[in-house]
């Protein structure tokens, strides 16, 4: 049986989708881009500015669902530009403090509200 998770710590879903569902030992959580969760505005210009965003949001619904970034085994990072990938990769690994989770990252030609990134995650519970 699914269970639903939500906080009100990362942004409300901007769709008909949850902010992550635990199945099993497993969180699947929804792609978060950088949008504040008190306004619901995108935070940062820059895409590391919006990567801090992103990875606060889903440091959020981690600690929701009961586990964190070192639990996290599989990362699916959307960048609106691939330029950005040195950068948002110097941002991305601070999240975590032990082994980098298996990861794909791709361009895609629009995000959600013109955002530069949207970062899913898998993580195991703890």
């Amino acid at each position: 049986m699914a269970q639903a998770i939500h906080t009100d710590k990362a942004p409300a879903a901007i769709g008909p989708y949850v902010q992550g569902k635990i199945v099993g030992n497993l969180l699947f959580a929804s792609g978060q881009v950088p949008l504040s969760p008190e306004t619901g505005e995108i935070i940062g210009e820059t895409i590391q500015e919006q990567t801090k965003q992103v990875l606060s949001n889903i440091k959020a619904i981690l600690e929701e669902a009961g586990t964190d970034f070192d639990h996290v085994v599989k990362t699916t990072c959307f960048l609106s530009d691939m330029n950005d990938f040195v950068p948002f990769n110097e941002i991305y690994a601070t999240a975590f403090t032990k082994e980098f989770p298996a990861r794909s990252a791709v361009e895609v030609a629009r995000l959600p509200r013109d955002v530069k990134v949207e970062i899913e995650v898998i993580a195991e519970l703890k």
